[in-house]
């Protein structure tokens, strides 16, 4: 983990293989030195907090995250807005991202659209389209369109004539019992079991993260997550022998991440 950042940086929580860290992630990601990480995973805000209704337990619930989950000034609904703040964060990844590294990013239809042209826009090539089809979604309460039951996560490189990016075709092939692993993934939503020392919103299933990690890096691999929420990719990481930096504005969230990881 040495040289991953150009001046000293202060951590919320500093151990041998992983450093969490609390602040704006602009600001953190402009801090880490050009092409020092391995893999990056981001599941950034989808801006859904706008006063709506859903269903979670069966109980109707609001729909709004945090702040975090708006933009300034309210400009939440703003298309233009929505854009340049997935350009300009997609844009520092890449400077730190190695020439063989790739970037995983979940996102619903709310924000994916928006993600998938700012990577293009930044020079990423698209290597795959992953669908999370849930099994146990939550009904739609408005009964006005279908069950709201997958996510997109986008899988890319950066577009340059010689990337050479990271895939363990074979191993993905073994944990798909000798066949090729399709990019339609199906399982639940995350596990109470999960959720122990305390919730997130938006938290991703251990499952998903555990196959995004496998399939692109290897052992000792720095993994680096900017919105890193409740940490299931740094716990995913830790648990797979990889290394990782987890990034968030929110204190409370990276104490979950801190209490998830000191019990692996």
């Amino acid at each position: 983990m040495k040289n991953l950042f150009k001046d000293k940086i202060e951590t919320y929580y500093d151990s041998m293989n992983y450093k969490l860290i609390l602040g704006d992630s602009f600001k953190v990601l402009e801090k880490i030195n050009d092409e020092s990480v391995d893999m990056i995973f981001a599941d950034p805000p989808y801006f859904l907090s706008n006063d709506g209704i859903t269903c979670k337990g069966g109980k109707m619930v609001s729909v709004n995250k945090g702040s975090w989950d708006k933009l300034e000034s309210n400009k939440n609904s703003s298309i233009e807005n929505k854009h340049e703040f997935n350009r300009k964060w997609i844009k520092l990844c890449r400077r730190i991202l190695k020439p063989n590294g790739s970037i995983w990013i979940s996102g619903t239809f709310h924000n994916i659209y928006s993600i998938g042209m700012a990577l293009e826009q930044e020079r990423y090539k698209i290597i795959n389209n992953i669908t999370w089809q849930k099994t146990n979604p939550p009904p739609n309460l408005a009964c006005k369109c279908f069950t709201h039951s997958t996510e997109t996560i986008l899988w890319a490189c950066k577009n340059e004539k010689d990337t050479k990016y990271l895939y363990n075709y074979k191993i993905m092939k073994e944990l798909n019992e000798g066949k090729q692993m399709k990019d339609v993934w199906s399982g639940s939503l995350t596990k109470p079991s999960e959720k122990k020392e305390g919730k997130h919103p938006t938290q991703k299933p251990r499952y998903i993260l555990e196959k995004i990690i496998i399939a692109s890096t290897n052992e000792d691999m720095v993994i680096l997550d900017p919105f890193c929420g409740s940490g299931t990719t740094g716990v995913e990481a830790i648990s797979q022998k990889r290394k990782f930096i987890g990034i968030d504005i929110n204190k409370e969230y990276l104490e979950i991440t801190k209490k998830r990881m000191e019990k692996l």
